[in-house]
Formats: structure tokens, sequence, C-alpha cells
């Protein structure tokens, strides 16, 4: 009898501790979720009107190098000269390096210069910078030990990215599963779920739309569609491997041969500028009115491969923004062309090529069948999750962030833990 109500005592000791901790994360992701999704709303209607007036006024893309200039001139006023970006935020969550607060009103203000000027850079990269700098900020001020600001750093990208995207699960599991390829970290799932959910909440209350797109031509459950799917997946891994090259060795190449930041930064932006004469707008800035018409089931054949070079040389060069939404416009452009071409409806291929290439570019495969769901609906969530498989292991372990760790391999199981 004794040794029941000891066991009951301990339960219950355990309850209201598992309790307490349950309500102080509660009130921590919700406070951070206010707090990320007013500033990210803001930024959202910031890059809006940016997007809105250069379109109306294409004369300020002859000023990119100056933007870029100035860019630079910013984060060196800042003593910031070699700029992380967001492998600093996921550097953040595994170890004890600080963030800076000042990375949050420094990233907002170039990455809305380099997308009113007309770089071809996304948002999301401000996104997980600005919410992963003010959540790590906001556990400063309660006094959170350094385990407990890894999970606020990750609160804070969650609510920054779905109060911008509009996608709140895909955002919590986005922050949870970036960090480390292999490992989800669960102990922040109800402080990612939470902080991600009033994010979005703030942005719907102040009127951001969020991100969908209409999608036709899901194929019938029969092998001859799973074959199609898993065809467009492999050439989409390819695909997310070239991109990723792209990226990192356009920027080691501009700092082996134009070392100086400034004058890297105007050599880049007339680059694109002079890009623009040959090609046109439509690789501006995030490109998203193009992702909408892939959708629709028209894409140039080549705009994938113009959207990669326009994004490398921009983000190559020092101006800032995101690498994902670039990605978008890759893999729809080419998931349309492509698709077609092997005997899917070119809408649905750019539904297929657009989480394709986001999964073989993250390594999130997760993150990518969630994030489909959430932009095109659940009908062919079958066939997302195929694609998002095969892109994930064909796509090996390449990545847009160097800071990610690669934890286990994608090709044959680990198991840790205890044995026996």
């Amino acid at each position: 009898m004794e040794l029941m109500i000891e066991k009951m005592k301990q339960q219950g000791e355990s309850l209201m501790k598992n309790l307490t901790v349950f309500c102080k994360w509660m009130l921590l992701s919700c406070l951070t979720g206010l707090a990320v999704g007013l500033v990210g709303t803001a930024f959202y209607f910031g890059m809006k009107y940016v997007t809105e007036f250069r379109t109306a006024h294409r004369w300020i893309v002859w000023f990119l190098p100056l933007a870029g200039i100035l860019i630079v001139f910013l984060y060196r006023a800042c003593k910031i000269e070699k700029p992380q970006g967001t492998d600093l935020i996921l550097l953040a969550v595994r170890s004890t390096e600080p963030v800076p607060f000042r990375m949050t009103p420094l990233i907002i203000v170039s990455t809305l210069l380099t997308h009113l000027f007309g770089g071809s850079a996304g948002r999301e990269g401000a996104a997980l910078q600005l919410g992963g700098s003010m959540g790590f900020q906001l556990g400063r001020v309660f006094r959170l030990d350094e385990k407990d600001l890894h999970i606020m750093t990750m609160c804070g990208m969650s609510a920054a990215f779905s109060a911008l995207f509009g996608t709140p699960i895909a955002s919590a599991v986005f922050a949870m599963e970036v960090v480390s390829v292999g490992i989800m970290y669960y102990a922040a799932l109800v402080p990612c779920a939470a902080a991600s959910i009033v994010g979005v909440s703030v942005a719907r209350h102040f009127g951001a739309a969020p991100t969908a797109f209409r999608v036709s031509g899901v194929p019938a459950f029969e092998p001859a569609g799973f074959l199609r799917v898993a065809l467009l997946a492999v050439f989409c891994a390819g695909i997310s491997v070239l991109f990723c090259y792209l990226l990192h060795n356009t920027g080691a190449l501009y700092q082996k041969y134009l070392p100086n930041q400034y004058l890297r930064a105007a050599v880049g932006g007339a680059l694109v500028v002079l890009l623009m004469l040959a090609y046109g707008t439509d690789y501006l800035g995030a490109g998203m009115n193009v992702i909408q018409s892939s959708m629709g089931g028209t894409a140039k054949p080549e705009a994938f491969l113009l959207k990669m070079l326009f994004t490398a040389l921009t983000l190559g060069a020092g101006f800032k923004g995101g690498e994902i939404v670039p990605s978008f416009f890759v893999g729809a452009t080419f998931g349309c062309f492509a698709g077609g071409l092997i005997g899917l409806n070119p809408s649905f291929g750019a539904a297929i090529g657009l989480m394709s290439v986001f999964c073989g570019v993250t390594n999130c495969p997760m993150t990518a069948l969630i994030i489909s769901v959430e932009l095109f609906g659940a009908q062919g969530a079958v066939f997302y999750l195929f694609a998002a498989a095969v892109s994930y292991m064909l796509s090996g372990y390449t990545g847009l962030y160097s800071r990610q760790k690669i934890m286990y391999s994608k090709y044959r199981p680990e198991f840790r833990g205890n044995q026996g």
C-alpha cells in the first residue's frame, strides 16, 4: 500500500512538472509568435510594396549596383564584415553561438533593398534570420539557459516563416527538421507549433494572404502515374544539386576575383542588369507571378536555368534574401516543362517540381510533403510523398546551408541508443 502511494505521489509530481513546463512554453511561444508575427507581417507588406513599386517603375533596376554597395556599407557599419545569414541561425540552434539583435533590422532592410532594385532572391532567408534572431533575443530577456535558447530560436523561425508564407504546419516542422539532417527536434514541437499558429494568425488578422496555388491534372492512382512522378523527381534531384553547386561556387568565384566587397556588389548588380536587358524582367525579385503561371501549365523551357543564374549572381555578390523561393521558381518551371514531356499534366508537373527541388536543396522531406499539401491541397499527397522520398535520397549530401549538419546516412539505416 505504501509503495502504491509513493508511486502515485511520484506520478503526480511528474505530471505537475510536465504541466509547469507546458505552461512555460505556451506562454513563451505565444509571446514569440506575437512579437515575430507582427514584425513578419510588417515585412510581408514591405515586400509587397517594394515589389509593386519596382514593377511599376522599371527604371529603378538600373540602380541595383548602388543598392549592393549600400547593403555592404550597412553590414560593415554594424561590424558584420562576413555575414553568415541563415547559417548563423542554424549554428545557434546547435551551439553556443550568439545571434546579435542587429541582424533583425539589417536583414529586413537589406532584403527590401534587394527586391526594390530587382535582385533575384527570395524572402524566407530574411524570415528565418529575423525570426531566429528575435527568438534568441527574447530568450535572453527571459534569462533562459542555453538549451531553452535553442528552442526559442526555432520558435522565432517558425513564427516568421508562418507569417510570411501562411503555412503554419510546414513552418513548425521546417524549423525542427532543417538544422540537422536525420534528426527532428521534437522537444521543440509544442513551442514551434504554438509560435507558428500565433504568427500566422497575426498575419491573417492584418490581411496578409497565405501562399497557395491551384493545381490540376493529378494522375490516377496507378503504376504509370507513380513511374512518371518518380522520373520527374529524379530529374529534380539533379536540378537541386546543380542549383546548390551554382550558388556556392558563384560566391566563391566572386570572392576569388573580386575580394573587395563593394566592388563585388557593384559588379554583381551590373551583371544582373545586363541579364535583364537580354532576357527580360521575369527573373527579377522572387518571381511569384512566373510560379503562378507554371501552376497554370505555362513555362518557358529555359526559365529554370535563367533563374538559377540570376539568383547565383545576386546572392553570390552579397545581396540579401533567400534561396527557397527561387528554388520554388526553378522547380515549378522545370517541372512544368519536363513534366509535360514525360506525360504528366504540366500543372501537376510544376507542383511536383516545386516540392522536389525544395526537398533536394533543404534536405527536408517531411517539410516538403507538408508544404505541398498546404500549397496545393491534399488530392495528390501520395504522389508528393513519393516524389519527396526520391528527391531526398538522390540529392545526396548537397544543400543550401553549409551549417546544416548531416547526422545520418540517407542510404543506410543507423540505430543509436540502448542495446539489448
